[in-house]
């Protein structure tokens, strides 16, 4: 038993060495990738999912609590293995072809993105709309950038929000199964709910009456 506190050690020192090797730096990239991934689904995915499922979801304590954590799992699970399809693929071609291009980056998230999130799911759905979102304002900052196309006199942010939000609440008046099912609910908590009483019970302190009044 003495020798446990000192083999540990040891065994601490050993690892701490294997981290500063040069020549390992790529694979061990791969697995901190990974982890990486895990931490920050679940950190996102979690807070999400436990506001969801309460505010618009219904049945038991215990089946909230599940949905909330098989979201989690998943959000988390595909996020780690899309980093360390990623970075391993990136780190192969980098070897391969002796220096790392712009062009291995896409062709790595393509990979990844066809076999991590190709599952037309829920929760894949959403973090391909958020990244669209972004790409959308991305691509447009970078066509400014270059001189593609020519730097606004105004902030075009205003006419952005209008237009957003125009199209959004017409397709949900008009076309919303065409909305992902999380936007339709809490479009429907906002528009629809709020048309819906019967007294000042389920006016003002909860959405919908619970009882059979």
């Amino acid at each position: 038993m003495a020798g446990g506190p000192e083999a540990l050690r040891a065994l601490l020192r050993a690892a701490n060495a294997l981290l500063q090797q040069r020549r390992y730096r790529a694979a061990l990239a791969v697995i901190k990738g990974f982890r990486n991934g895990a931490v920050y689904g679940a950190k996102i995915r979690a807070p999400h999912a436990l506001v969801m499922t309460f505010l618009f979801k219904s049945g038991s304590l215990k089946e909230k609590l599940k949905s909330i954590a098989q979201a989690t799992y998943a959000h988390s699970r595909n996020l780690a293995y899309f980093v360390f399809t990623y970075k391993g693929l990136m780190a192969a071609q980098a070897r391969l072809q002796g220096k790392k291009i712009p062009f291995h980056s896409f062709f790595a998230a393509c990979i990844g993105g066809w076999l991590v999130f190709g599952d037309n799911n829920p929760i894949n759905s959403q973090i391909i709309m958020y990244l669209l979102s972004r790409i959308l304002f991305g691509l447009a900052r970078l066509a400014v950038d270059k001189g593609y196309i020519p730097q606004p006199r105004q902030d075009p942010f205003p006419l952005l929000a209008a237009l957003v939000w125009g199209t959004v609440l017409w397709l949900f008046e008009y076309h919303r199964e065409t909305l992902q099912p999380s936007l339709q609910s809490s479009m429907t908590y906002l528009y629809d709910d709020s048309e819906v009483w019967h007294d000042l019970s389920d006016f003002l302190i909860y959405n919908k009456r619970t009882d059979s009044k």
